[in-house]
């Protein structure tokens, strides 16, 4: 996914409603709103046990390997009690010091860039939900301001409440190294890469990271109906929620939650190899033909009806008349990655419209009113 300055990569999905691009910078007390105190008691009531040494595939492998298998139980089931979603635990200037568990590579070598998986233990202290993020603060100085340390960048979580390890004691990022290539010579040049994508891709088992959050209320899944329709649009690392949104679905044993509807993911990435979590979603139209739908738009390998590249765009224009009569039923839909992906889903979405007699104008801002339209792009 890119979002830059001059030839710079972006590194993450994005985030909460502040509007503050994942993997850019969120300064001071603009970051957070007041902690929600009433989650400390629930979390820090948990024992915080030592990290264990893990083999930096285990957990990631399991969770995959789980997804082909029978739905697995979670714990603490408290994490399922609480009404309200937590909201700004840590803040920038008090963060909290979690560890990393493990780092995996996501894409295959015909990737371009590299988009890793990032397993974090928080000790079950920095409880989350669905959709949300959280704010990373890497090691050093702000280089716009010496002495003073560097900001935070968001980064959607790509799991669910339980974590890849189903305990409630991880969260799991998923993030695109930044880098940036001089324009004129077509090099790398280290001295601009991304502080904080960079810090974390190689980051090692039991390295320290410091974090705020967890933000964010657009990109929660709207439980209240588990027969309804999720339809979800995500390019590269735009995914993280959905991963998220798809384990809690069918991959845990939520009491609370038994989900009998429709989840459609649509993901737009270069080519195969760039891919992400695609045996977890293979695994579940395996397992789950009836309730998901799985579609990807590869732009260096599949072509659109015009002959041209193949976007995500595209794909929602081959299904337009089966998503809208979706909408017109009550479905919900999501849209994360880049910023620049909104253009093309909009007009392409209007131009549609507009072949049925519809005005796009006046049924976005219905879609808007019932609270069914989820936007989080940078």
């Amino acid at each position: 996914m890119a979002s830059a300055l001059g030839a710079q990569v972006s590194v993450a999905a994005p985030i909460g409603p502040g509007g503050y691009a994942r993997g850019s910078s969120v300064k001071g007390n603009n970051a957070v709103n007041l902690c929600n105190k009433s989650w400390i008691g629930t979390t820090l009531a948990w024992e915080s046990k030592t990290l264990k040494s893990r083999h930096t595939n285990k957990i990631f492998s399991m969770s995959v390997q789980q997804a082909g298998k029978s739905k697995v139980a979670v714990k603490p089931l408290e994490l399922d009690s609480v009404k309200e979603p937590p909201l700004n635990l840590y803040k920038p200037k008090e963060p909290y010091t979690a560890t990393i568990v493990s780092v995996e590579r996501l894409v295959g070598p015909k990737a371009p860039g590299e988009t890793c998986h990032i397993v974090i233990d928080h000790g079950g202290n920095v409880p989350y939900w669905e959709g949300q993020s959280y704010g990373v603060i890497p090691p050093g100085e702000n280089p716009k301001k010496p002495g003073s340390p560097n900001t935070v960048r968001l980064y959607s979580i790509a799991s669910t409440r339980y974590g890849d390890s189903f305990d409630g004691r991880t969260a799991s990022l998923c993030v695109r190294r930044a880098v940036y290539y001089d324009p004129e010579t077509g090099k790398e040049d280290p001295s601009k890469k991304g502080i904080c994508s960079n810090f974390l891709c190689d980051s090692k088992s039991g390295d320290k990271v410091q974090i705020t959050g967890p933000a964010g209320k657009i990109m929660l899944l709207p439980e209240d109906d588990p027969n309804a329709t999720h339809i979800m649009i995500a390019t590269g690392t735009g995914v993280a929620p959905f991963r998220g949104y798809l384990r809690r679905m069918f991959m845990e044993d939520v009491s609370t939650f038994k989900f009998s509807g429709l989840a459609w993911l649509f993901l737009g990435v270069a080519n195969t190899d760039s891919l992400l979590y695609d045996e977890e979603f293979t695994n579940y139209l395996q397992q789950y033909p009836d309730n998901f739908r799985y579609d990807k738009a590869l732009s260096r390998e599949q072509k659109n009806k015009n002959d041209g590249k193949m976007y995500v765009q595209d794909k929602i224009e081959e299904y337009s008349d089966e998503i809208f009569k979706l909408l017109d039923g009550g479905a919900h839909i999501y849209f994360c990655g880049l910023k620049g992906m909104m253009p093309g889903i909009q007009d392409t979405l209007k131009r549609v419209a507009e072949q049925r007699g519809e005005s796009w104008d006046q049924k976005l801002s219905q879609l808007k009113k019932n609270k069914q339209w989820h936007v989080e792009v940078y």
